[in-house]
């Protein structure tokens, strides 16, 4: 079954794919497909005459939450003392759009992303939105548990230093704000709805810019989903 396997692969003409996740994360993908349409953004989208259009969109919505479940049940037992609003800004640190651009650079995804030619110059989170498109890529092929232990040995435990992550200051929102001021813009946040009950409740939370929708985002607090609309607006504006 293995030589069948490696068999397979060789003579697939995805060989380099395989090679390359499996030199990333350390294993060889079982649907190839998903892998492939991980690293499609959104500019090079495909569209069939019922006006259904595949990119690696679908696959990023499922990646962002499959790792801030890992990253959230990670830090819940790395720092079983800490509170709520730590445990919240430090999965927001780990997750949060820079760090992410930076982890797919490294990793050397962004070499295999494929986009438009003008799509580089405008859009800050390409390389991000890949890696996370990956993670559900991941997700579906091999399950939670896997993905899982994949996130925190592979990435987590390799390419993070918790240590300085704790010192750094990623509030998103506060420099957003600060940037508003500095242009004469009115940054506001609406609360738009909330999702599920209990303890399984989020907030969806809207940024606007002079009265216009810039990003939105979802979390368990109204904190956390302000922080995360912040930094995706901030990541598509002509801030230093």
């Amino acid at each position: 079954m293995f030589l069948f396997k490696r068999l397979r692969i060789h003579f697939s003409s995805d060989k380099k794919l395989f090679k390359i996740v499996k030199n990333i994360f350390g294993f060889y993908p079982g649907n190839i497909f998903l892998y492939k349409l991980a690293l499609r953004h959104r500019s090079v989208s495909q569209t069939f005459s019922n006006g259904f259009r595949i990119s690696n969109e679908r696959l990023e919505f499922l990646g962002d939450a499959i790792l801030d479940a890992v990253v959230a049940d990670y830090m819940f037992k790395k720092y079983p003392l800490r509170d709520e609003g730590f445990l919240t800004e430090m999965r927001s640190k780990v997750v949060s759009r820079q760090q992410l651009n930076k982890l797919s650079q490294k990793l050397g995804l962004q070499e295999y992303i494929i986009t438009s030619p003008e799509t580089g110059s405008f859009h800050k989170s390409v390389n991000g939105d890949a890696f996370e498109a990956f993670i559900g890529a991941m997700y579906l092929d091999k399950g939670y548990s896997f993905s899982k232990k994949i996130i925190i040995t592979r990435l987590l435990e390799v390419h993070y230093d918790m240590d300085s992550l704790v010192e750094t200051n990623f509030n998103y929102k506060s420099r957003l704000i600060e940037w508003g001021q500095k242009e004469k813009k009115i940054i506001q946040y609406n609360l738009l709805g909330e999702t599920g009950v209990g303890h399984n409740k989020q907030y969806i939370i809207e940024v606007c810019l002079d009265g216009e929708a810039l990003a939105q985002a979802q979390d368990f607090s109204i904190k956390g989903a302000e922080q995360l609309a912040s930094e995706k607006a901030f990541a598509n504006l002509p801030i230093a």
